[in-house]
């Protein structure tokens, strides 16, 4: 019996999907529920399984855009099972095992090895197959020594320059996810009254702070205490205090939100995503950064879902991660503002009359001056440097910063 495999229905705005990779080639003898191949949409990837067992045959190749509904394969399953078939692969979303810990934080003078280093991306893994390369000769500088998708074409001319053809150029296809991107960004642009504002964080309270706790932050709550938590909890008291912040146009009305559903940009393997995480203002440090580990690892991994990463109120963008000292981020639409983080660099700053080295951090805070005045955008962005410059002000109540960090 012939057993047609179709495009699911993945989401109500998604009408076809991309095949990013396929796991099986024609003739493969599949079990039931064995991963067949990855589908990218223009807001996520995902797994398509196999129905039944037998026989592959493949109705589309890596990189074809496929209508949802479509046929993307046929099992035959009236096929007998080869004498000496491995065992199927179970699907990653199957697997219960945590891989590794990933933490969003600023960079360190020191990179540790982790399970990405020299580890390429899928992206990456393609190019460096197609020319040979073996990953272990190819120099990883993605977070955490990931072998990025330009680790792997700086691979692939170095080659080729040794092969004497030192000018090769390559095309290659906008996934669905940049399209979808390069399409908002623009929008955005074209039809946002898109301002920016800065200021500049003494970080010293925080690092003192994460120095003094970490080992009984980490005992107590089993999660590394990193600075996107104070970020969180700071731009939560910043948008009860300034409401238009983490608003948004409708028409003509304006929708404003009394809780802080707040985006976290996080740069995976197939481009920049925003998960969400929900209600943050009343989450303790530690249950913001178990979230953030959470959100993160299916983000490198690519399985964060259409409804993880739909319906944020506001956006923060760490660009420090990368290096980056002052940007002008782009706001996440529908979105009316998006705060951006940035690297610490220790900078001379006049302290009570003296001048004294301080770890700094640029932040930056892009706006829609359709919706967010000028006083408010200011006024949020001092709100914030004062809670992370006097961490105390996190608290609802009381100084008590046991509290705050241990939640004692």
């Amino acid at each position: 019996m012939a057993l047609e495999i179709k495009v699911p229905t993945v989401g109500e705005s998604i009408s076809e999907v991309t095949i990013a990779r396929w796991n099986k080639n024609d003739g493969d003898y599949v079990e039931m529920d064995e991963l067949l191949c990855e589908l990218e949409s223009d807001k996520a990837t995902f797994e398509l399984n196999a129905e039944a067992a037998g026989v592959l045959t493949r109705k589309g190749n890596e990189g074809d855009t496929i209508k949802v509904g479509d046929i993307i394969a046929i099992i035959d399953t009236a096929a007998a099972k080869p004498a000496g078939a491995k065992a199927a692969t179970p699907s990653a979303k199957k697997t219960n095992e945590t891989k590794a810990e990933i933490k969003i934080e600023l960079p360190k003078s020191d990179v540790k090895e982790t399970y990405a280093t020299g580890s390429p991306s899928p992206a990456a893994a393609k190019i460096l197959a197609e020319k040979g390369i073996d990953p272990k000769d190819v120099r990883g500088t993605g977070i955490a020594g990931r072998i990025t998708k330009a680790d792997a074409i700086a691979a692939e001319l170095k080659v080729t320059h040794n092969e004497g053809r030192a000018r090769n150029e390559r095309s290659e296809k906008m996934s669905s996810l940049r399209k979808t991107v390069s399409r908002r960004l623009v929008a955005v642009k074209n039809e946002t009254a898109m301002l920016t504002t800065f200021n500049e964080v003494d970080m010293k309270p925080i690092m003192d702070l994460r120095n003094q706790f970490k080992n009984q932050f980490k005992e107590a709550h089993g999660v590394n205490l990193g600075f996107m938590s104070f970020f969180t909890k700071a731009v939560c008291a910043a948008l009860k205090q300034y409401p238009a912040v983490n608003a948004y146009i409708n028409g003509e009305e304006i929708v404003y939100h009394d809780y802080c559903d707040i985006s976290i940009a996080v740069s995976a393997p197939k481009g920049l995503v925003v998960p969400v995480i929900r209600n943050a203002e009343s989450m303790s440090l530690a249950e913001i950064e178990k979230e953030v580990v959470l959100l993160a690892t299916k983000a490198r991994e690519n399985k964060l879902s259409i409804e993880e990463m739909t319906g944020g109120t506001f956006t923060i963008t760490n660009g420090g991660v990368f290096g980056s000292m002052l940007s002008t981020p782009i706001i996440n639409a529908p979105q009316s503002a998006i705060l951006g983080m940035h690297n610490i660099v220790e900078r001379p700053v006049v302290k009570d009359g003296q001048i004294v080295i301080r770890p700094i951090m640029y932040v930056a805070l892009s706006y829609d001056h359709r919706i967010i005045d000028g006083r408010e955008s200011v006024g949020f962005l001092v709100k914030v440097k004062q809670c992370l410059e006097n961490p105390a002000l996190l608290l609802n109540e009381g100084n008590d910063l046991n509290k705050l960090l241990l939640g004692l």
